[in-house]
């Protein structure tokens, strides 16, 4: 049985956090990628490989994090999350080498994860209530990525601002004085967001007590093992993050084939998260009024055929309208997919005081991409420059799409006869 419904605060502050916690690890990489390349010294394979440190560590803490989700309060395990990871914040401003940054990235693997993930998806089903999964995972997803958007436009605000030269003749120690103002500020609003979320993410006693073991044991895992919807949502989850993963190069892609400057490429990574929460809500509300698990396979599929667009060369420089209509079709199924997938928990019949430690479990397959993504990308990127290479990146996004399309309808299939009878 789900608990009574949080008050609408509770997600509120949820997706603050929720999106706060990666904006130093992910998304001014995102936004201000080739940025980052030049600043730290850096090629597409390093940076992969940053990810790549991230993701092994991570999944551990998907795996012995997941758990813990299930034996104390999520406020208290998101706050401290959100403290530690903003200590990141200020070796990152101080421009680190690419040994030093390597393992900054694995400190965030263990502080975004192991004491923020699976706390977050559990107070999202409790939210949600019985009835209200997409929207509470739309809206989520969809509220995050208003919160990176914000964050990227501010960050492209006080780059901006602190870039005085013709952007054509800027030096580099311009350039870094100017990005390290954009990682102490995000610091500063993850440290704020951590306080909100310790004083005012509260649920009432009994809600608490209801979803809340006083021990994990073995035969509650492998309860949830037994499950064919932990074993779908790993394949499911796995194909719909690598899609969102191959969203970072949009940014680059716009410099490197559509050659665009600095800040107007850190503009198109910035258009990208304007896409993200106007989709979450949208397929939030469609999927509570029907299926989320059909709206799923609907999502893959946009997604491949946006990856289509760009893997067989349709996209010229010359073709501004086509390139922004292209990265719609792709953010749209990309982001449908992303916002979706813990949506369908509910459906596949995993009970929702054991969330933590399925997320757990899930997580150790589903976020894999967080290991090779990342140096996949990059070595496709780099041993075929330019339009060549980016190519090569969105057939990779069209492969895996087609096989999270294949996984989804299989759930979908499985759950609707299950529902039938």
């Amino acid at each position: 049985m789900i608990p009574k419904k949080a008050p609408w605060y509770f997600l509120l502050l949820l997706i603050l956090a929720g999106e706060s916690v990666f904006i130093l690890p992910f998304v001014l990489s995102r936004v201000f990628r080739p940025t980052v390349l030049e600043l730290f010294s850096l090629d597409n394979l390093q940076l992969g490989l940053c990810f790549s440190v991230y993701g092994i560590v991570a999944l551990l803490s998907y795996l012995f994090g997941g758990p813990l989700a299930d034996k104390f309060p999520p406020r208290k395990l998101i706050a401290t999350a959100l403290w530690m990871t903003a200590l990141g914040g200020l070796v990152y401003a101080t421009f680190p080498s690419y040994n030093v940054l390597k393992i900054l990235y694995g400190y965030w693997g263990f502080t975004t994860i192991f004491l923020f993930w699976a706390p977050m998806i559990k107070a999202t089903r409790v939210w949600g209530g019985s009835n209200s999964q997409g929207k509470a995972f739309g809206f989520l997803d969809g509220g995050r990525g208003l919160v990176g958007a914000l964050f990227g436009a501010l960050g492209v605000i006080i780059f901006s601002i602190f870039i005085t030269s013709e952007i054509s003749e800027v030096k580099i120690s311009e350039s870094r004085a100017a990005f390290k103002q954009v990682i102490l500020v995000s610091s500063g609003i993850v440290v704020v967001v951590g306080i909100l979320v310790w004083f005012f993410m509260k649920l009432d006693p009994k809600t608490e007590k209801e979803i809340i073991l006083e021990k994990i044991t073995i035969r509650q895992i492998k309860e949830v093992m037994r499950l064919p919807s932990v074993w779908l949502l790993m394949i499911i989850i796995l194909c719909a993050y690598v899609g969102y993963k191959i969203t970072d190069v949009f940014s680059l892609y716009a410099k490197d084939v559509m050659r665009y400057d600095q800040v107007q490429s850190a503009q198109v990574g910035t258009f990208l998260l304007f896409i993200r929460p106007v989709i979450g809500v949208l397929i939030g509300v469609l999927a509570d009024r029907t299926r989320p698990t059909y709206w799923l396979v609907i999502s893959f599929l946009i997604s491949f055929f946006g990856a289509l667009l760009f893997a067989l060369d349709v996209i010229s420089d010359s073709e501004t309208a086509l390139f922004f209509i292209s990265i719609l079709v792709v953010a749209t199924g990309v982001y449908a997919a992303r916002s979706l997938y813990f949506a369908v928990m509910e459906s596949g019949q995993i009970p929702l005081v054991l969330t933590g430690t399925a997320v757990g479990l899930i997580s150790i397959v589903g976020y894999t991409p967080d290991i090779f993504a990342g140096p996949a990308m990059g070595y496709l990127l780099d041993n075929s420059p330019g339009k060549v290479g980016h190519q090569h990146v969105f057939w990779m996004l069209a492969l895996f799409s087609l096989i999270g399309g294949v996984a989804a309808y299989y759930y979908f299939r499985l759950y609707r006869k299950k529902k039938q009878i």
